[in-house]
């Protein structure tokens, strides 16, 4: 029985990838492989791998994975430890305008081209920032740092919780005029340095 029982045809199965790469990420069958004389996608081409299918293309997309331009844009940074350092060089490489605020800072701040605002978090600070990077090392501050940001409607990255986070940073490659960015939404970001330093190895 042809998938045309449901009234699909091959480009109308609903979250279908085309390319047949696509299907093998999934561990699901060629469709090309299982056409009948019309065209269509015959019903054991896709079986009970459907639920396997729609698992991964609806259910794991978690994230939306996006490219922004933040040149210009003012984007706040709370904390001023390693990992939030981290995160201000990233942005400043991408033109944003970094607000830092934090009491206490590494050294290396010194030497960057960011605002910094030497006291703790106040909710007012969000005002105008088009995200925030919550990296304080205080659990609890972060965690209060993601209720205000969502007051406001402003888009968190909480470092310590990917649940909280409203977006995430990828593992990065750059290699020329190609970025190419590895995520595992959150799950497992060893496995993500893992797979850009393969991809260092190829490209």
């Amino acid at each position: 029985m042809s998938a045309t029982a449901r009234g699909y045809h091959r480009a109308e199965i609903p979250c279908a990838p085309r390319d047949a790469r696509a299907w093998a990420v999934c561990g699901t069958v060629r469709p090309s492989a299982s056409a009948d004389t019309s065209g269509r996608v015959t019903r054991s081409a896709i079986g009970a791998r459907v639920a396997r299918f729609a698992a991964c293309y609806i259910l794991g997309l978690r994230h939306y994975p996006i490219f922004l331009d933040l040149k210009d844009r003012p984007v706040l940074v709370v904390g001023a430890g390693k990992v939030a350092l981290r995160k201000s060089k990233g942005l400043l490489e991408a033109g944003a305008r970094v607000t830092v605020v934090a009491p206490e800072c590494e050294p290396e701040f010194e030497s960057l081209p960011v605002r910094m605002v030497r006291r703790r978090f106040r909710a007012s600070d969000l005002a105008g920032a088009m995200l925030v990077f919550a990296a304080t090392g205080d659990r609890l501050a972060n965690h209060r740092i993601g209720i205000a940001a969502k007051g406001r409607g402003v888009f968190a990255n909480i470092a310590d919780s990917a649940e909280e986070c409203d977006f995430i940073v990828p593992a990065r490659l750059l290699r020329g005029g190609v970025q190419v960015a590895v995520s595992t939404g959150g799950e497992s970001p060893r496995l993500a340095a893992e797979l850009r330093k393969k991809l260092e190895e190829v490209l």
